[in-house]
């Protein structure tokens, strides 16, 4: 029998909790942002849905400012965006 422990992650946009596996992951490693795809990368990270509807609400409530703590270009959430279609 497998006990092991699923990793949850709460989404920025919608504020659900989700398998990590599941998640895009942004993480902010030397003052620059980076979409961290094997969720591997050292760093303060925020995650968020693969929902456009996700990325409206994050850009909204500012979900990605206060996860990662700075200011984020608008630059980044085109690369999500992307990255969601």
């Amino acid at each position: 029998m497998n006990n092991k422990k699923i990793p949850m992650r709460k989404c920025v946009g919608c504020n659900k909790l989700h398998n990590k596996k599941d998640l895009l992951r942004i993480t902010k490693y030397n003052d620059d942002l980076v979409m961290d795809r094997k969720h591997k990368m050292n760093g303060r990270s925020a995650y968020i849905c693969s929902q456009e509807e996700c990325l409206k609400l994050a850009l909204k409530n500012k979900g990605f400012e206060r996860s990662l703590k700075c200011k984020i270009p608008t630059t980044i959430y085109e690369v999500i965006r992307q990255e969601i279609d």
